[in-house]
């Protein structure tokens, strides 16, 4: 748990989300792959889920993903998305 929080702040992650949190999509996101709208653009701002995973260690070492937070909005629907696209309800 150190760990990652150290690798947190060396990456740049917004180290106030944790596992956990309930967030809402802030920004204009287009995704292809929402289950109700396969193959077709569907912007997912204003979507409420939860924060499932932080990707910053893989295998016991450090990472600097693009789209760091994964988002579970549904039971078949995850996004990975940043931080600055998101806000904490």
């Amino acid at each position: 748990m150190a760990v990652e929080i150290l690798v947190e702040k060396q990456l740049g992650v917004n180290v106030n989300m944790k596992i956990g949190d309930r967030v809402r999509v802030k920004e204009s996101v287009i995704i292809y792959h929402h289950p109700e709208h396969r193959s077709q653009p569907f912007d997912i701002k204003g979507l409420e889920g939860e924060v499932v995973q932080i990707a910053t260690v893989w295998k016991g070492k450090p990472i600097s993903a693009n789209l760091p937070f994964v988002v579970q909005f549904s039971k078949k629907f995850k996004a990975h998305l940043r931080d600055n696209e998101l806000e904490i309800i």
